[in-house]
């Protein structure tokens, strides 16, 4: 491979004038990576050889805070477009090896031999590539688990939908199964909301609730009872046949200030007509 180089050339001109032979090595380096750069630029809007340049740039003129701050932006975006972490190590490696291959190529073609030299840039040049990467690793991590933390935060804010239909009434439908971990969800999230807003009635639809397992019965009759305590009355509607077996069987029954209702229109029908 030819290089452009005349003897003034400090190692950052070396690597802008010869920038797409950078380009080329570098792309012989990062076998698996090479096929997916169009791929992440459309996922993610990350161009990773311009990146590359970016880099390699911070690396050679020792600008660590802002070779600090790209591998901080670098791993928020490829943590918010949850693309594969082994591309990312692969091409960073492939960077460090073409680097190291350029460097070899500068130091022949200046003459320099001085060993001095050759260790003091291998310590600067590889401390910078893995400071990139520690910084970059922990940024993706950082806000990975944010993001990971506010997708829970959501799901579990849909998974207890209560929802106001006047200032006093609120209707709160439950579907799909419970497990101890979404009581637990709900109770928090249901006494949060009554002493909040203030809800004089709860209407608890139970109607895309199948069953409900006999040990998470009495932890559900417990949201009941607490939100009496707060002077909440509780409407129970659309209980199945099983979770009324089950109830049964379990001795189990409402408090007295708990009204049952067949469906959720027919407590609509009833509650709404004062307003």
């Amino acid at each position: 491979m030819n290089f452009t180089f005349e003897h003034s050339y400090r190692l950052k001109e070396f690597f802008e004038e010869n920038s797409q032979k950078f380009e080329t090595t570098l792309l012989t380096e990062a076998v698996n990576v090479k096929d997916k750069i169009d791929e992440i630029l459309r996922i993610g809007n990350i161009d990773l050889v311009n990146n590359a340049h970016k880099l390699i740039v911070y690396i050679i003129d020792g600008q660590d805070e802002k070779l600090k701050s790209f591998a901080k932006k670098e791993g928020i975006a490829w943590a918010t477009h949850s693309i594969a972490l082994s591309f990312k190590l692969e091409w960073v490696q492939a960077i460090r090896r073409t680097l190291w291959n350029f460097i070899q190529n500068y130091y022949h073609l200046s003459r320099n031999n001085e060993i001095s030299d050759f260790f003091r840039l291998e310590k600067q040049m590889n401390n910078r590539v893995d400071n990139f990467l520690n910084a970059f690793f922990i940024s993706y991590s950082t806000y990975k688990d944010a993001l990971i933390k506010e997708q829970k935060e959501l799901v579990e804010n849909l998974s207890v939908p209560i929802i106001p239909i006047n200032p006093a009434i609120c209707i709160l439908p439950l579907i799909g199964s419970l497990d101890k971990s979404r009581i637990n969800i709900i109770e928090e999230k249901v006494l949060t909301e009554v002493g909040k807003l203030h809800i004089q009635t709860l209407i608890i639809d139970l109607s895309g609730i199948a069953d409900i397992k006999d040990d998470l019965i009495g932890d559900f009759m417990k949201i009941i009872d607490g939100t009496f305590m707060m002077g909440c009355e509780t409407v129970i509607t659309g209980l199945s046949k099983d979770v009324v077996r089950s109830m049964t069987q379990l001795g189990i029954r409402f408090n007295n200030e708990t009204q049952t209702l067949g469906s959720l229109q027919q407590a609509l029908d009833r509650y709404l007509d004062g307003y």
